[in-house]
């Protein structure tokens, strides 16, 4: 993110006073038919709370949680980026999340 002709390297969202982490999907293209062992790779990461094998035009998808923009990038640029069969990354930030029904959060 840009501000003020800056890179903003933190952002963190309030809520209750609260600070939440920052919530990301990554869309990888990966090697024809390496898709299971990019998946199981990736979930060895602390940061990938799941890793899916869609159809279209990528082939897996990742959600991801980090503490902030710099460890989103540092994470994405070191190690996702280096995993391998991985050859192209597409991430996108999080700004609101909707959670059906069966799976609201518990009112505080």
């Amino acid at each position: 993110m840009v501000k003020n002709g800056k890179v903003i390297k933190s952002l963190f969202v309030r809520v209750f006073g609260e600070i939440m982490a920052i919530l990301a999907y990554v869309l990888f293209k990966v090697g024809s038919g390496t898709e299971r062992e990019v998946c199981q790779k990736l979930v060895e990461f602390d940061e990938i709370i799941q890793a899916d094998i869609v159809f279209g035009e990528y082939d897996v998808l990742a959600k991801i949680e980090t503490q902030n923009l710099a460890d989103l990038e540092e994470f994405v640029s070191k190690k996702i980026r280096n995993v391998p069969d991985v050859l192209v990354t597409s991430t996108m930030i999080v700004s609101r999340e909707y959670r059906g029904k069966n799976n609201r959060l518990e009112k505080m």
